[in-house]
């Protein structure tokens, strides 16, 4: 079992910056590959960044690239992303999953084990 916990929302106005954190407890962190998802009012919740077990393999949304970046620290089972030049349309609920998978198609909300409850982030126009 392993349990998820972000950290890190907040508001924001736009064009600045916030860092999300994942704290990943149980099993070896290292084992899993760890998604960030994200679900605005009124919509489904989409694919936004995710990252391999090693770290080597990294994989964003379009709508991000450039502007977030995930990284993990296996020492202190963390994931973060850091959300740089915030737009109002990053508001959302930010989720923080972990899979235990060895492949490389890590978009898919099917391959994570176990989630964790969200955090806010918003970000003001």
């Amino acid at each position: 079992q392993v349990q998820v916990v972000e950290s890190g929302g907040g508001l924001v106005r736009a064009g600045g910056s916030l860092r999300l954190s994942c704290a990943a407890s149980g099993r070896t962190s290292s084992t899993y590959a760890m998604g960030w998802f994200r679900q605005a009012p009124g919509k489904e919740r989409e694919f936004v960044a995710a990252i391999s077990r090693s770290g080597i393999i990294t994989d964003y949304a379009d709508s991000v690239k450039g502007r977030f970046t995930i990284s993990r620290d296996n020492a202190k089972n963390t994931v973060y992303l850091q959300m740089n030049n915030l737009k109002p349309e990053d508001t959302a609920v930010y989720y923080c999953a972990a899979a235990y998978t060895s492949t490389r198609y890590l978009r898919s909300e099917a391959i994570y084990d176990y989630w964790g409850q969200g955090t806010q982030v918003t970000v003001s126009s």
